[in-house]
């Protein structure tokens, strides 16, 4: 994006010499790329000492949209405003992407009233933004310029101005898009973030927002994949040995639960459990009460919990099932091994 035409501060430029007529050698590579690296860098330090009141007013706009935020931009422009709402989709603000050609051809019906509109310009004088400028004006949408001419035709048309000129592009040529992209898309990023903590947005909403993604899946709870109440085995603390091998093997995970009247957890009985009691009590086992044979002070989990966590005691442990307790420690479901294999957590 070119240079605002107001006064930039003064960044040391890194020296870049990409001279083609020899091969550099492999530190030589480096060092390009470093400075390279460095003068985006600085690029978006010179911006963030440019943040002004203009940066207040468009995170409250954004804040107060009732509708959508629409973000648009050509060329290069338009692949960071892609980015730009993709990021604010995913983290609580419903917003998408219109390319400014086809704005005049059908896709204003996608507008309202309630929307905002962040457009993406170096410029500021982008043929297919300036056509849509007035439009957009007449449906009193407010308009947020995101641009490195703050004396622009976009700015001049726009309610909030954000100011993402930068001294020089990276490219060695200073001319593909380079420290001019970068700046425009760590603005796009500091808005989407400041309005995300404005918002309140919780890992729990970022979850919900990516439920096929590895971010989303480390944020599953143990609420959202466990199993029911009526899936827990569970027998009373005065069941004999007979009824709790039949309650295992007709719920077949390997254990059951063992509770009292009022449905608190005591224990649990594990097949591993009646296989001992029966080598150390022979025949006699069948005169033996759950409580006699149960394992008190079972690992359990909140339902609260994230999968993750639940993943990580039953490694530790080495068990395959976790029994979730309500605040009256009593059973509300289960969850095992394969249910978080099928989550993908594993």
């Amino acid at each position: 994006m070119p240079n605002s035409k107001e006064s930039t501060p003064e960044i040391p430029i890194p020296a870049v010499d990409f001279e083609p007529s020899h091969a550099p050698v492999e530190s030589e590579l480096r060092a390009q790329g470093k400075a390279v690296l460095e003068m985006e860098a600085l690029a978006i330090a010179a911006v963030a000492q440019r943040l002004d009141d203009h940066f207040d007013l468009a995170v409250k706009l954004l804040s107060a949209c009732a509708g959508k935020v629409v973000v648009t931009g050509m060329g290069k422009s338009g692949h960071i405003a892609t980015k730009l709402a993709a990021t604010f989709a995913s983290t609580g603000t419903p917003a998408f992407f219109v390319h400014p050609a086809e704005l005049r051809h059908g896709d204003f019906g996608m507008l309202d009233e309630k929307d905002v509109v962040v457009a993406l310009s170096g410029s500021g004088e982008t043929t297919e933004i300036k056509l849509a400028l007035d439009p957009i004006k007449r449906l009193g949408i407010p308009i947020i310029a995101l641009t490195g001419n703050k004396s622009s035709t976009l700015a001049k048309h726009s309610n909030a101005i954000l100011d993402v000129g930068v001294a020089r592009e990276a490219c060695p040529l200073n001319l593909a898009p380079t420290s001019s992209t970068t700046a425009a898309l760590a603005m796009g990023d500091a808005l989407a973030m400041v309005l995300m903590s404005q918002k309140g947005f919780r890992p729990e909403d970022f979850a919900r927002s990516h439920p096929g993604g590895s971010l989303g899946q480390q944020l599953i709870t143990v609420a959202d994949i466990m199993r029911s109440e009526q899936e827990v085995p569970t027998v009373h603390l005065s069941a004999v040995y007979g009824d709790v091998l039949q309650e295992i093997d007709k719920r077949r995970l390997g254990f059951t639960s063992v509770c009292d009247d009022n449905g608190k957890l005591h224990g649990i009985i594990t097949d591993g459990d009646l296989r001992r009691t029966l080598v150390n009590f022979g025949t006699t086992v069948f005169e033996k009460l759950a409580s006699q044979i149960m394992t008190k002070g079972p690992k359990t989990i909140s339902s609260k919990s994230l999968a993750v966590e639940a993943l990580r005691v039953m490694e530790k442990h080495a068990i395959s099932d976790l029994l979730i307790l309500d605040e009256k420690e009593r059973p509300i479901g289960l969850i095992h091994l394969k249910d978080l294999l099928k989550a993908g957590i594993i």
